[in-house]
């Protein structure tokens, strides 16, 4: 069985780059991946099946091609993918079995009095979607302090 932690994010954007030179249907068909369309890698607006992709991207961690069958449920496949810093899409019914954990009970507000904020109302309630930052030498997502773990 395959073991996917030696899978770099370059192992990965390497398969990316191989499975749009080659096109999807002869690259499933060269690895011996049954097409399937419900976990995919999207990657700069393209979509890829996520279980190949993997699996070719342990060929060039390894010098071992992960095959169809030692994918046993895709839960650490995804989990891994989206450690890379990969968007991982799923079935509706995978996302829905891993619940959230129930939330705490809310908080009472302070008695204190509020300071007024320096944002406005509608900087509040605009979210943005930021890129997590991408160590340059190993292409692993920086935890937060900014520093790699591996390269220091």
């Amino acid at each position: 069985m395959a073991t996917f932690s030696s899978v770099t994010r370059q192992h990965v954007i390497q398969t990316l780059s191989e499975y749009d030179e080659r096109g999807g249907a002869e690259f499933l068909r060269l690895y011996g991946f049954p097409p399937q369309d419900e976990y995919t890698v999207v990657h700069e607006g393209l979509s890829y099946d996520a279980r190949a992709v993997l699996g070719v991207a342990h060929r060039l961690a390894t010098g071992r091609l992960a095959p169809a069958d030692e994918f046993h449920g895709m839960d650490a496949a995804v989990a891994l993918l989206r450690k890379r810093g990969f968007e991982v899409h799923e079935p509706f019914s995978a996302s829905a079995a891993r619940a959230v954990a129930p939330r705490p009970a809310a908080r009472t507000r302070s008695s204190a009095p509020r300071t007024p904020s320096s944002r406005t109302a509608a900087s509040r309630s605009a979210v943005v979607d930021e890129a997590p930052a991408i160590c340059p030498t190993c292409f692993m997502t920086l935890p937060a302090t900014g520093i790699c773990d591996t390269c220091g």
